[in-house]
């Protein structure tokens, strides 16, 4: 152990040199190398956590850089989870980085959760939320919740020593979130709310302070106002082993996507309906001859207006609230129903491509 690296930490009373050796020993696992997972990663690389794994199958955009500050602008177009990894290991090169390259899902969920000790949520949409909820409790692992609406943050810890889960704070899965693509966000506010989330893994490991177990920290950026809100533990919302198999078995046979290319070849098949589900003021705007638009926290009212015979193509802003709907229109006999990968963004891409070529 590199104890020269470490000692202004380990000379604090609450770490000394056992403490270290209790970070060199951990094995974290963040999800999502976006604003919040590069906000965590620095700080968890710089503090001695043995072996860290960072999971995105994401490629960096000029527009990450404005929060995603680990990356460089000559880092566009390349792997978030590969350049993070290298940034981290060019931090402190004592330490194991695992640059997992892939997206969560059911699928490796559970093998990957074995492996690590706490798992830290820095992803932006519900969907993984859940799927991370459930993984944790299925394997027994704790994680440290982060989330980001413009100028409000929370963070929570989940399932730390049988204690309240995701689903015990937020039992439904059908709200509507919107995520900082759709509803914009300022770069310190990942920041600080990563930063939040490295101090509970910190605390975790070391063993030391008042965990936010049972507890939701609220930050208001613009007036630097914090709440905390008490919760509790639901029985009801446990989910073993035998559960997680039963129920992400069944939902991924129902989730079905397609690109925005292979959707567009069908744009002029009148037996297709390109419904999107986002809001009225949502932009870019796309106007197909067989589209039509329900937003999301309506689709379930308005199910009257679509033809369950025809094969429904749906989009959100980038591809994250039509797989709800997807969900939802599958639960209700609409058995062809396909999300579009992208959203609005991808078919927007393609449809200019298209436009140019003819011209």
């Amino acid at each position: 152990m590199e104890t020269a690296r470490y000692n202004r930490q380990i000379i604090l009373p609450e770490v000394g040199i056992n403490g270290q050796q209790k970070l060199q020993q951990a094995k974290v696992l963040i999800i999502g190398a976006g604003g919040l997972g590069a906000a965590v990663l620095p700080y968890l690389a710089a503090a001695g956590i043995g072996e860290i794994g960072i999971i995105d199958d994401d490629r960096i955009e000029v527009t990450n850089l404005q929060r995603q500050v680990i990356y460089k602008s000559s880092s566009v177009g390349k792997s978030k989870a590969l350049e993070a990894a290298a940034m981290a290991l060019g931090l402190n090169p004592s330490i194991k980085i695992n640059a997992i390259t892939e997206k969560l899902d059911s699928k490796n969920a559970i093998s990957l959760f074995e492996h690590y000790d706490i798992m830290v949520d820095a992803t932006d949409n519900l969907t993984t939320k859940y799927l991370i909820n459930d993984a944790c409790c299925a394997t027994n692992k704790p994680f440290v919740y982060g989330s980001i609406y413009k100028f409000e943050g929370q963070v929570s810890v989940f399932n730390y020593e049988n204690g309240p889960t995701y689903r015990c704070l937020f039992p439904e899965e059908n709200n509507e979130v919107r995520n900082c693509n759709d509803a914009g966000v300022m770069g310190i506010s990942v920041g600080i709310i990563g930063m939040f989330q490295a101090n509970e893994v910190l605390k975790m490991v070391l063993g030391i302070g008042e965990l936010l177990s049972g507890k939701l920290l609220v930050y208001n950026m613009l007036n630097n106002e914090q709440q905390k809100f008490e919760f509790s533990r639901t029985d009801t919302n446990t989910i073993d082993r035998v559960a997680f198999e039963n129920k992400y078995s069944s939902v991924e046979t129902a989730t079905i996507e397609i690109s925005a290319a292979l959707a567009l070849e069908q744009i002029n098949n009148k037996n297709v309906v390109f419904l999107d589900v986002r809001n009225s003021e949502e932009y870019p705007k796309i106007t197909i001859q067989n589209g039509i638009q329900i937003p999301l926290d309506r689709l379930e009212s308005a199910l009257n207006q679509l033809n369950s015979n025809a094969e429904i193509f749906v989009f959100c802003q980038s591809g994250i609230r039509s797989k709800k709907a997807v969900e939802i229109l599958r639960n209700n006999n609409f058995k062809t129903a396909k999300s579009i990968t992208g959203g609005a963004k991808a078919l927007d891409v393609v449809l200019h491509k298209v436009t140019v070529s003819v011209s």
